[in-house]
């Protein structure tokens, strides 16, 4: 009973009695853990690893932010990241996991995806996309497939970002008037804001399901997001023990002599872009 009441108590903690991370330490902080995540990206490629990362969560809860961070100084070619779009009338006869598969990461690969087969747990539950029937059935083969997907060999780990009423009222109506942002809401994302409570059922519901040992959900508290940020990307690293990979530093050899070759004079008469700045 006592374990009950630590866990209800961790469960409200917040960042909310936190002051406000100042640009200076939160930049630090995330140069740091990017330079461990460019160390992980060597033992990735080094040791042939598969991984898989799921990022969930309500709209506005700041996946693109913490997945932009950790994308931000790797290469592309061993970190990938997915997101795809509405399923097309052909992927909607497949089989519902069909068209992930061919995102599953090859040797030497982490492949993240910006949502993911758990859209039948979520938006697709809670906006009527799918039938009551097949909801129940993902809920019920999504541990299995999940313990198949592990025992062949690639480290899924899950991430749900929670953020509060307030703050994704807050980052909703700052998205209204910022024409930089204004495309992060759709319509969808203003069709779901009235179903608060509905995504809360539904996200306890897929929790209860797919929370297990050889899956388990990690909940990152997304309120402040570069603490989020910060605290996901550590937590990532500490699941995936890695090393240092030995490397000989590289030396630039000498150019070869120009000779009589002018290679800017050669551009004359080009096009080139006006040097406005």
């Amino acid at each position: 009973m006592a374990n009950k009441t630590k866990k209800a108590a961790k469960a409200k903690e917040s960042h909310g009695n936190k002051p406000k991370m100042k640009n200076k330490e939160y930049n630090k902080e995330l140069h740091k853990l990017q330079t461990e995540l460019c160390k992980l990206q060597n033992w990735v490629k080094y040791k042939g690893l598969r991984i898989m990362v799921v990022f969930e969560g309500r709209d506005a809860a700041g996946k693109g932010g913490i997945i932009k961070a950790i994308m931000e100084r790797v290469s592309p070619r061993i970190f990938r990241s997915v997101a795809l779009p509405a399923p097309s009338d052909r992927e909607k006869s497949q089989m519902y996991m069909q068209r992930y598969v061919p995102h599953f990461p090859a040797a030497g690969e982490l492949v993240i995806f910006d949502r993911s087969w758990y859209n039948r747990a979520g938006v697709e539950h809670v906006m009527g996309f799918c039938s009551e029937e097949e909801y129940e059935r993902f809920l019920m083969l999504c541990p299995m497939l999940e313990r198949f997907v592990v025992g062949g060999g690639i480290k899924l780990i899950k991430f749900w970002l929670e953020v509060g009423q307030e703050e994704q009222a807050r980052r909703f109506e700052a998205r209204i008037d910022d024409p930089l942002r204004q495309w992060k809401l759709s319509p969808m994302d203003v069709e779901s804001w009235t179903r608060w409570f509905d995504y809360s059922r539904a996200r306890d519901a897929m929790l209860k399901q797919t929370d297990t040992d050889i899956a388990p959900w990690y909940i990152v508290r997304s309120d402040d997001k570069k603490r989020a940020r910060l605290n996901c990307i550590s937590q990532l690293l500490k699941l995936i023990p890695y090393e240092d990979v030995p490397r000989d530093k590289v030396k630039l050899p000498k150019r070869s002599k120009k000779g009589k070759y002018d290679d800017q004079e050669s551009l004359e008469g080009r096009t080139f872009v006006p040097e406005l700045f």
